[in-house]
């Protein structure tokens, strides 16, 4: 099976699976028109299929009129044409989906998930289906919906595939090649590996973020209160961003990656305390060396 011969399944045609499929399309609609131009083209133009699925017709309409899939159906056997498909569900949706899907899998399909939490999926995903292959594109936003799906969504974002040691290594392969299309960054980790950092640079954001949102109700004050919405600014805004997105994604995130996710509370939750206390005896000198440190260590991200 040649990867640029194949029919590409999505299931879940939101921001994620609508990005997916709107690159996908438009990588396929470019290279033709290159080769095509090109007198001296000696590959063939790639020539896979896009095939949607959504719980909804209107948006299976949606998706083929914006160029997001070749065809939608909000019947799975659709996927039965498949090679490789490409689950965009929420997390608690992804195992039913497959245990759905089994009955209409050619026995070479590969099927990959984009879910942000990844012990659990590849565990139970992998033992309902050998040819699974975790994946997880760590781009988006707090938009929902076929019309959330925009072009270029991927590009220099990391792309984690977690393999096993009992993952078909041609079928890791086969998800590269596809996931280099969208000019993401590939990554190679062991699930619980994954697990723990977006914990801290992921899941944790999301429930502090919220924290935030819900302290600010504590106000007790009207007139303050009136005073902190009229004056949010910048600050506020980029801090709540992800706290106030999607509330599902946020539960699922907690209740999937419960373990790694306590442990990151835990410590978040001892430093806040040592910076409370800072404050609490007027160690400004410690303080000042705190931030400091904080201005230098964010410098290491690589955003």
């Amino acid at each position: 099976m040649e990867s640029l011969s194949m029919n590409i399944g999505i299931i879940g045609l939101g921001l994620i699976g609508g990005s997916l499929g709107l690159d996908l399309y438009s990588h396929r609609q470019q290279t033709q028109t290159q080769i095509h131009k090109s007198d001296s083209a000696t590959s063939p133009p790639p020539s896979y299929r896009i095939l949607g699925i959504s719980l909804k017709q209107k948006t299976c309409e949606v998706a083929v009129e914006r160029g997001v899939v070749d065809e939608a159906s909000v019947d799975l056997s659709l996927m039965g044409q498949a090679d490789v498909i490409f689950i965009c569900t929420p997390i608690a949706a992804i195992a039913p989906t497959i245990i759905e899907l089994i009955p209409h899998l050619q026995p070479h399909t590969i099927l990959t998930d984009v879910g942000s939490v990844k012990k659990p999926i590849v565990e139970t995903c992998s033992a309902l289906w050998p040819n699974f292959v975790g994946g997880h594109p760590m781009a988006g936003n707090t938009e929902t919906g076929i019309n959330a799906a925009q072009h270029d969504l991927f590009i220099n974002k990391p792309y984690v595939i977690t393999p096993t040691s009992n993952t078909p290594t041609e079928s890791i392969k086969i998800v590269e090649s596809i996931v280099n299309l969208l000019q993401a960054k590939i990554y190679h980790c062991q699930p619980e590996e994954h697990d723990r950092a977006v914990a801290w640079i992921s899941h944790l954001p999301v429930i502090i973020s919220g924290s935030l949102i819900a302290a600010l109700r504590l106000e007790n004050n009207p007139d303050v209160d009136l005073l902190a919405h009229y004056f949010a600014s910048s600050g506020f805004r980029d801090t709540s961003r992800v706290g106030g997105g999607n509330p599902e994604l946020g539960l699922m995130m907690a209740k999937y990656n419960r373990e790694a996710l306590l442990r990151s509370l835990k410590s978040y939750k001892q430093t806040l305390d040592q910076i409370t206390n800072y404050i609490e005896q007027e160690d400004w000198q410690t303080l000042d060396k705190q931030l400091n440190q904080n201005h230098s260590d964010r410098l290491k991200f690589h955003f």
